[in-house]
């Protein structure tokens, strides 16, 4: 039985951003994983049908499906104490804006993170590596833990910018198809 592992989530949210061809060494330095591991994400990703491989690219319905309505269920947030780190879900962008930070927001523990929150782990364990380098990656992560961890208001949030995120998506490909 093959089964999802969290970090092939963020495998597919990062090749939901490439825009430019890729190789497994590239998309592994930017998420900050080996190769293998990479090369792993991709082929469970492809057995359960969220990536094609023939077309190196997410298959975009089937992965909105799964990460509205399954990721939840699936790969649930975990929270712990108060910790040093980084904010997520809506305590980072782009859900900052619609959101009052509390006095403890949920962070991802970095010895080096600039805020005090309670722990939430993050999909795998280099994930705020890789996103601090990326803003729109960051942003992709952070909305993943509002969608795995918070209440409905900040999930219908989180699945409203996700969807218009998708569609983005489904735009460049079509604009792909036409070049």
């Amino acid at each position: 039985m093959i089964i999802l592992k969290p970090q092939d989530v963020a495998i597919a949210l990062k090749l939901m951003l490439k825009q430019e061809p890729w190789t497994i060494a590239s998309l592994a330095g930017e998420l900050v994983m080996s190769a293998s591991e990479v090369h792993a994400g991709l082929h469970r990703n492809a057995h359960a049908r969220l990536y094609n491989p023939n077309e190196r690219q997410v298959r975009v319905d089937e992965f909105e499906e799964f990460m509205l309505h399954g990721l939840k269920f699936v790969f649930i947030a975990q929270r712990g104490p108060i910790t040093r780190g980084v904010p997520t879900s809506f305590a980072a962008p782009p859900l900052n804006r619609l959101f009052d930070e509390p006095e403890l927001p949920p962070v991802w523990p970095y010895a080096e993170g600039n805020k005090r929150g309670y722990e939430v782990l993050p999909l795998y364990k280099r994930a705020v590596e890789a996103a601090l380098v990326d803003v729109r990656f960051y942003e992709l992560l952070a909305l993943t833990d509002a969608i795995r961890d918070d209440g409905p208001r900040v999930r219908k949030a989180a699945t409203d910018e996700f969807r218009a995120r998708f569609d983005s998506y489904r735009k460049m490909i079509r604009q792909k198809g036409v070049s």
